[in-house]
């Protein structure tokens, strides 16, 4: 196989943290909804399809320029919450829903990303967030830049900071210089295809969905289904 990138850009959401499925399933029971861990991490990503689908439908160019409610109820429906008994479900996931709730570690892609880190594969973070997403990776043993618990990155920016947010290529532009490749060896992987393919295509990187359950089935674009199928593109 050919070695098809030189470095990797990650988006954060989705990728390495999702909503806390402790406090959803807490709020969601009570609705005939699932406690499971694993059936509430599921529920992110169709809450991602539907908000995708949604902002589509409305003509957006941003998935943060619309009502999260398509997130909500899809989260909910997924989760197992009966037809009759979702908006209520989805109108209660509100209140608990702020920028803090995505705090959740995706164990299995923090170690697919030490994997990349150990072949010499320059990596860093492009998040749409609201101020809190580098600490929030450093507190859960994820990543940082520079020495830490969790994998050495290059950079992360936030697009609160930064004042700039996918899809915007802008929001690209200092990650891509301290990678120090040329753009069109670095791939850039998101869970969101209006905001992370479209903002990859707007900055001249390769785009790469992370679609671990097939939600996106059909999306002309590349997917994945776990950050270790990245492995063969780098080594």
């Amino acid at each position: 196989m050919t070695k098809r990138f030189d470095a990797l850009l990650f988006d954060a959401g989705g990728i390495f943290l999702v909503p806390d499925p402790l406090t959803t399933g807490m709020v969601l029971e009570p609705f005939g909804g699932s406690t499971s861990l694993s059936v509430l991490v599921r529920c992110h990503y169709a809450g991602m399809a539907a908000i995708d689908a949604a902002t589509a439908l409305q003509a957006a160019d941003s998935i943060e320029r619309i009502s999260w409610s398509s997130y909500r109820e899809a989260y909910a429906r997924e989760a197992g919450v009966p037809e009759n008994q979702v908006e209520d479900a989805a109108r209660a996931l509100l209140k608990v829903f702020s920028a803090f709730l995505w705090r959740f570690p995706l164990h299995e892609s923090v170690a697919a990303l030490w994997r990349i880190y150990s072949l010499g594969i320059r990596v860093g973070i492009v998040s749409n967030a609201s101020g809190q997403i580098e600490q929030t990776l450093a507190n859960e043993n994820v990543c940082q830049v520079g020495e830490g618990s969790g994998v050495p990155v290059l950079i992360v920016t936030d697009s609160h900071v930064v004042g700039v947010a996918k899809p915007e290529a802008e929001i690209f532009d200092k990650a891509v210089q301290v990678m120090n490749v040329p753009r069109d060896r670095i791939a850039y992987i998101g869970d969101s295809y209006v905001n992370d393919v479209g903002g990859a295509r707007n900055a001249g990187l390769s785009p790469i969905l992370l679609d671990p359950y097939g939600f996106h089935e059909g999306a002309d674009c590349e997917r994945i289904k776990s950050l270790h199928d990245l492995i063969e593109f780098v080594n």
